[in-house]
């Protein structure tokens, strides 16, 4: 891309650091720093001040879109090293899973804008989601040390869905104020599937927005059937049965009834605590990054 070399930035806490910079050290592109998670905000402001023009995270999601929430606004283009459990981002992109094959991506001159979301100020990249799903990662979280990521999953799901809850929410969709019992709501960037294999992956063609899904049943085995539904016939087949709402927006507001929502929040599947109402608005084409000529 260019004779200057490019800060590459790689989370020092993620399970593929080693692989990730000895595939770096391989292309003298670019100048390879592990960091602290904590410490990415600060290091991509200092490689903006300094000029850069583009910058490699190597991590998950989470450090991507800490990245990308410094970048919203500037020019410096992002290229992405994929080092989490899901990679979700890498995925929809198309970016390659082997290291150097993705290395050599980054040092490309192919880049494209994508759209992401924002809530009460900080970027999204993915997903972000309220109520059941909120319990079922620190549930997770809690199992994971012992069970490993996959079989804590499975048993964070059923424990969920044994001890269902609902929240009161009002939603302010474009405008029009709705009102809702719920276990769970869904906010997706860009149009997103349930149906197997593609499960919550972005729908290559699909509308721009937030994907808003709010599920309505209260019953732990009827919101088990309607996942299984879902991940059977798509959303928009599940989305015209009472069971479930699904729209496209551009901005959303969710609000607790009765003092019932917590300030915890998933973002792109890590918790945060935000405090209501949850002000989402969809950011187009605020991030650029750089992806495979193909």
């Amino acid at each position: 891309m260019t004779d200057v070399e490019i800060p590459a930035f790689v989370n020092n806490e993620a399970g593929t650091a080693n692989d990730a910079c000895a595939a770096l050290a391989k292309d003298r592109t670019f100048r390879v720093e592990r960091i602290a998670p904590n410490e990415i905000a600060a290091r991509v402001r200092e490689a903006i001040a300094g000029g850069a023009r583009r910058i490699l995270i190597a991590g998950g999601d989470g450090s991507i879109a800490t990245a990308a929430g410094v970048l919203r606004g500037h020019q410096c283009e992002l290229a992405i090293l994929p080092g989490g459990t899901l990679n979700h981002l890498a995925q929809d992109l198309g970016l390659p899973e082997d290291l150097e094959a993705a290395v050599r991506v980054a040092a490309g001159a192919k880049t494209r804008t994508i759209d992401v979301g924002e809530v009460n100020g900080r970027i999204f990249l993915n997903t972000s989601s309220v109520g059941a799903y909120v319990t079922y990662v620190r549930t997770r979280e809690r199992l994971e040390r012992r069970l490993g990521y996959w079989l804590a999953s499975g048993v964070a799901g059923l424990r969920i869905l044994a001890h269902l809850r609902s929240i009161r929410v009002t939603l302010d969709v474009n405008g029009t104020e709705q009102e809702y019992l719920t276990p769970l709501v869904f906010v997706g960037v860009g149009e997103r599937e349930l149906r197997l294999p593609t499960l919550g992956a972005r729908v290559e063609g699909g509308r721009r927005g937030l994907h808003v899904m709010v599920v309505r049943s209260r019953s732990g085995g009827r919101t088990l059937a309607l996942a299984l539904a879902a991940a059977a016939r798509g959303v928009r087949a599940v989305s015209r049965t009472p069971a479930m709402r699904s729209f496209i927006v551009d901005h959303l507001r969710i609000e607790p009834r009765g003092g019932v929502l917590t300030g915890d929040i998933t973002l792109d599947g890590e918790i945060v605590s935000m405090r209501p109402p949850l002000d989402h608005q969809v950011v187009k084409d605020g991030l650029k990054v750089v992806v495979a000529k193909e």
